[in-house]
């Protein structure tokens, strides 16, 4: 129930008659029905009337904020355009940072690590102050001291005044968390455990990196390699990542820009067995860490393991790939096959996917329609010179053209010929190779797992590999929701810091 009011002009004079009205449905239609005419009414009266409609709807109990008395307290009348807010400040999203903060004992932990000393404010206080702003709103040390922080709620939350909390005391906070990230680590996989009793014994793990847009010239770590963010122009580290099935952070390692993802495999499990022990877990990777290396270190542990296989494993594969038997309905439109791999003790679990079909057969002709365009322009200036051309210019064309469409290159048979007939002394001849559209048509849309896990069914293979999307999610929440780019730090300590800072958000 709501108060309405009508205007009528009396005499020369304006008048105000107030009613009470209510909100009803008459089929698809919300209609005002009046409940009560109360007349003209001043500000008093108009309040009295307000409570009046909250004791009819049962609400009469509930008083507004920062209402002190009950709803049968004094009325005042207020002024509204007299009124304007000052100093708001943000409450919900720092407070419940804070209450998560607490949840998983960060508080104690880093009470408990880093002891209080002859600071004016404890080193625990500034942590959580540096995980809470990368928490709500990401930026640099430096906003959070000058901006963010007096915008929040935190000086009342944490009792550390405004003042108090500058970039040089952030920076030292870095420095002081940093030492106990394998220590953090192991707190939080115990109270997370405790929290959602998570599963350990399969592991997922996968490798991104971010890029610095300066020189980096004080940091060892930041060099150039292949960059998933497409800057290859920047320097860079490395970030690899472990999570549980259910895409909770268990840990991370920090490399060198240029490390290639297959050397960092025996790194990042043997940290994890010495931290966490060495249980008889199954290890869940993409096949960029796939090397005959690798899988011999993990046969020879004992080690479990489920990696992605590399493309030339499917030729290995031909005779069960083109047979039509054995094939199994994992999900809508993707198929699965298990076949034994050499000697028994390997499994390879061959998988279809409709959808990856139809996008690799649109590639592979774009990037045919691509090379012929180009072979028949370059056939037809060769007709039409009326000179000679140079043969290795002409190859080093050639060559360009195939770089570009690497994916359909080897299906073209390509020869530069020599023809004193023509005044060019070259003719081109090229043809379509009918094994690489035979072995295409029958290897689009297919890829390979390979596993010494022997009684697996292939649907939990594959939906097991499949979960290797929660490493995935866990470095996009990185790179957007907690933004760890762009990083302000030169030094490697700083940076390994701020990383750190990113993994507890």
């Amino acid at each position: 129930m709501y108060l309405r009011h009508s205007t009528v002009c009396k005499d020369g004079k304006t008048h105000s008659y107030w009613r009470l009205v209510r909100s009803v449905r008459r089929g698809r239609q919300v209609v005002q029905e009046t409940v009560a005419q109360l007349g003209e009414l001043d500000a008093q009266g108009r309040a009295r009337a307000r409570s009046l409609a909250l004791q009819i709807t049962g609400r009469g109990e509930q008083y507004e904020l920062f209402e002190a008395g009950a709803a049968t307290g004094a009325v005042v009348a207020v002024r509204l355009d007299r009124i304007r807010l000052e100093r708001s400040l943000r409450f919900g999203d720092v407070w419940l940072g804070w209450v998560l903060w607490r949840a998983l004992g960060l508080e104690r932990f880093c009470a408990e690590r880093l002891p209080p000393g002859r600071e004016q404010v404890p080193w625990a206080t500034m942590a959580a102050i540096l995980v809470l702003a990368r928490l709500c709103e990401p930026s640099s040390e430096l906003h959070i001291a000058e901006d963010w922080y007096r915008r929040t709620a935190l000086e009342d939350l944490l009792a550390v005044p405004i003042e108090r909390v500058n970039d040089d005391r952030l920076y030292r906070a870095l420095d002081r968390l940093l030492p106990h990230k394998g220590a953090l680590e192991e707190h939080l996989k115990g109270r997370l455990g405790e929290l959602f009793a998570l599963d350990y014994e399969l592991l997922l793990y996968d490798v991104t990196s971010t890029y610095f847009e300066g020189q980096a010239k004080a940091n060892g770590l930041a060099r150039r390699g292949h960059s998933r963010d497409h800057r290859p122009d920047c320097k860079q580290v490395c970030i690899g990542l472990v999570v549980t099935r259910d895409g909770m952070p268990l840990g991370y390692e920090v490399f060198a820009g240029n490390r290639n993802d297959v050397t960092t495999v025996e790194e990042i499990v043997g940290a994890m067995e010495a931290r966490y022990g060495r249980a008889h877990r199954i290890w869940v990777m993409d096949r960029g860490m796939m090397s005959a290396e690798n899988l011999a270190w993990l046969a020879r542990g004992g080690r479990r393991y489920l990696i992605g296989a590399n493309k030339s494993e499917l030729k290995g594969l031909a005779a069960a790939l083109t047979e039509v038997r054995d094939w199994r309905q994992v999900r809508e439109g993707v198929e699965a096959k298990l076949c034994t791999g050499p000697g028994g003790s390997e499994t390879f679990l061959l998988v279809r996917s409709a959808d990856r079909q139809q996008k690799e057969q649109a590639m592979h002709e774009r990037f045919c329609q691509r090379i012929e365009q180009g072979l028949a322009s370059l056939q037809g200036r060769l007709a039409r010179a009326r000179e000679p051309i140079d043969r290795s210019a002409t190859e080093r064309q050639i060559g360009r053209l195939l770089g570009r469409n690497t994916r359909a290159a080897a299906r073209y048979l390509i020869r530069l010929i020599d023809d004193p007939a023509r005044p060019a002394r070259l003719r081109l001849d090229w043809s379509a190779r009918a094994e690489w559209d035979e072995w295409a048509r029958h290897s689009e849309g297919c890829y390979v797992l390979r596993t010494n896990v022997q009684d697996w069914t292939p649907e939990e293979l594959w939906k097991t590999y499949i979960q290797l999307t929660e490493a995935e999610a866990a470095f996009r929440i990185h790179k957007s929701e907690l933004s760890i780019r762009p990083i302000w730090h030169q030094r490697a300590d700083r940076v390994r810091a701020h990383i750190l800072v990113c993994f507890l958000a």
